[in-house]
């Protein structure tokens, strides 16, 4: 990276410090916690050093320890602890820490060579080699992942050293690979990885039979437990509908750092985790309470840590329906949302309202926009006035009730969905749907299992919806991919389901674009171009067009920009790093500051 990207995440990080929590709290809505959470807890005071995180899971059946696919016992933020990335990254300072690589250097302009870790080893009592590398990015390549892409092979040297060879210069591979990619055990997906290269070496692709054939056969493997490298280790016998035990593996290269001897993970959205953290039984947790819950847990004297999150939910349209897919119509509406608004009542302070309103975070387009294309974006601060006057030059016209009308005739009367256990995105579709049908456009909310809502989208069964915009890195394209390709097969030929072999629908946005700004474009290659090359000056001229592009276009409409509201209880831990430390300026999901702590031993048991 060049000198000005650190200028400017020094800046970012002494934003972003001066944001982080104040002590805070207040009461909220929700269900009851299940009685078997209760029960099961294990209470304070027994001896057992603990730490007692909230993610939700799918128990078995439906759960699964193959990590890689659909409902896999991922964990989040805390797979990092059981199946951990090569290394994790500092924002403040844009260094890289250590976790199952030792260190990384350029041998050339296409050669990316990590040194692992020494004398580790896996769960299972298997030696942790550069093998174990090598197969889990050939899952990755079967996978058809992103970061295959932009790599060619990936080459053991020795039994510590990995090569990965790039197909061109790229300045956001080491991302992809050191930080984007878990490393999982060769005992046990070694096998299907050998297949990969097998298909590979004799010329295949995923367009072929076989690997289509391959890839199925991976989606349906379920292992009988996961095998770690990393210090905890799910205890597939402590799963419930409510919580699970991670322990702590005796053998981990960190057994002697960490210093919790259990985590104690509850499941569940908001609604469920809210009483838990009121309680003390959750230690810290990363769900997007409501303000009036926040108030609660200042006044009980939790903290609350504000890190940015780089990203935000976003308002989505089906683009195969008409008027979705006119531009001046989703102008208008964009024009139609007061944003400062949306964001106030979602998450209060932890919601901003964007400002560049280009497809990635306020907070670092300073460093890959030029100034020129900065200050042609458009704010889309709220005018009723011109989101009328720009129906009316398309054709609209308003019913005697004050409903627009589309140029056929038709009334605008439109269902917005969310994921009814994000309270915070729930909120924002329902003041999205209050202030557009306040304007004419009648629009009613309804909230969807937050499981099942992303399959609906994928499959395109919405009108509008409310899923992400951004990415937590450090590189626009990352923010692209996601805006672009997550829940919209016209950029990549899939949906969202990760697999690479269920083509899904989603938006349906056309990524090659007639537009006024820029010209006629392809906003898929321009995404491609913007992440490679070693000339940042060259991704910045790909970066202004796309980010113009966006927002003349809105694909997808970003409300407001998150930071986190998470609240630290902190009953059964202590040894948290103090506000204003640069740790806060990770993201609390894609360098997760709580598990660099665990894994550093900064956290340990209260005392």
């Amino acid at each position: 990276m060049n000198r000005r990207f650190w200028l400017v995440i020094a800046l970012i990080a002494a934003l972003a410090i001066s944001a982080c929590g104040a002590p805070a709290a207040d009461m909220g809505g929700g269900e009851a916690a299940p009685a078997a959470a209760e029960e099961e807890a294990a209470p304070a005071g027994t001896g057992v050093a603990e730490f007692h995180p909230a993610w939700p899971y799918a128990p078995p059946p439906t759960g699964h320890f193959n990590t890689w696919v659909t409902n896999g016992m991922t964990l989040g933020i805390y797979r990092a602890l059981m199946e951990p990335p090569l290394f994790m990254f500092l924002w403040a300072d844009g260094s890289w820490m250590p976790v199952a690589g030792e260190s990384w250097e350029w041998v050339d302009d296409v050669t990316l060579r990590v040194n692992l870790i020494q004398e580790a080893q896996w769960s299972d009592g298997s030696a942790f080699t550069s093998q174990d590398v090598v197969d889990t990015f050939s899952i990755s390549r079967l996978l058809s992942q992103t970061v295959w892409r932009f790599l060619d092979d990936v080459q053991a040297v020795d039994d510590h050293t990995v090569d990965f060879l790039l197909s061109g210069p790229s300045t956001t591979v080491p991302r992809r690979v050191l930080r984007e990619v878990h490393i999982t055990a060769s005992s046990v997906y070694g096998d299907f990885a050998q297949r990969t290269r097998d298909l590979v070496e004799a010329g295949m692709t995923n367009e072929d039979d076989e690997w289509k054939q391959l890839l199925q056969e991976f989606n349906e493997l379920r292992p009988d437990e996961m095998v770690v490298l990393g210090p905890y280790a799910i205890d597939p016998a402590s799963i419930t509908e409510s919580q699970m035990i991670l322990n702590k593996v005796e053998t981990s290269y960190w057994a002697d750092t960490v210093r919790f001897e259990r985590m104690v993970n509850y499941n569940g959205e908001t609604p469920v985790v809210t009483p838990l953290v009121l309680s003390g039984d959750v230690d810290y947790a990363t769900h997007g309470f409501p303000p009036a819950t926040e108030r609660e847990f200042m006044s009980l004297g939790y903290r609350i840590i504000r890190a940015p999150i780089y990203s935000g939910p976003a308002l989505y349209f089906n683009h195969t329906i008409y008027p979705f897919n006119v531009r001046e119509v989703r102008q208008a509406l964009a024009y139609a949302i007061n944003f400062e608004e949306n964001a106030y009542i979602s998450l209060a302070e932890s919601g901003v309202a964007q400002e560049c309103m280009c497809g990635f975070s306020d907070n670092i387009t300073p460093l890959w926009l030029s100034d020129d294309a900065r200050a042609s974006l458009d704010p889309y601060t709220q005018d009723l006035e011109k989101a009328e006057q720009m129906l009316l030059d398309i054709g609209f016209t308003r019913a005697d009730d004050g409903v627009w009308v589309d140029d056929t005739g038709a009334r605008m009367e439109w269902e917005l969905t969310a994921p009814a256990e994000y309270a915070d995105w729930s909120a924002a579709a329902e003041n999205v749907a209050e202030q557009l049908t306040a304007f004419g456009f009648q629009t009613s909310f309804r909230g969807v299992n937050f499981q099942q809502h992303p399959i609906d989208v994928n499959e395109g069964k919405f009108q509008l919806a409310i899923r992400g915009w951004g990415a937590g890195n450090p590189h626009p394209s990352f923010s692209y991919e996601n805006d672009f390709s997550t829940h919209n097969a016209a950029a990549t030929g899939v949906g969202a389901s990760g697999a690479g072999s269920i083509e899904l629908p989603g938006m349906s946005f056309d990524l090659n674009v007639s537009t006024s700004s820029v010209g006629d474009v392809d906003l898929w290659a321009l995404t491609k171009e913007a992440g490679s090359g070693g000339d940042a000056a060259m991704q910045i001229a790909a970066l202004d067009k796309i980010a113009m592009a966006y927002n003349e276009l809105l694909p997808q409409i970003p409300l407001w920009e998150r930071y986190g509201n998470n609240p630290v209880p902190s009953r059964f831990a202590s040894g948290w790093l103090p506000e204003g430390d640069p740790i806060y300026v990770n993201s609390p999901y894609a360098d997760s500051f709580v598990v660099i702590q665990i894994l550093t031993g900064q956290l340990g048991p209260a005392e």
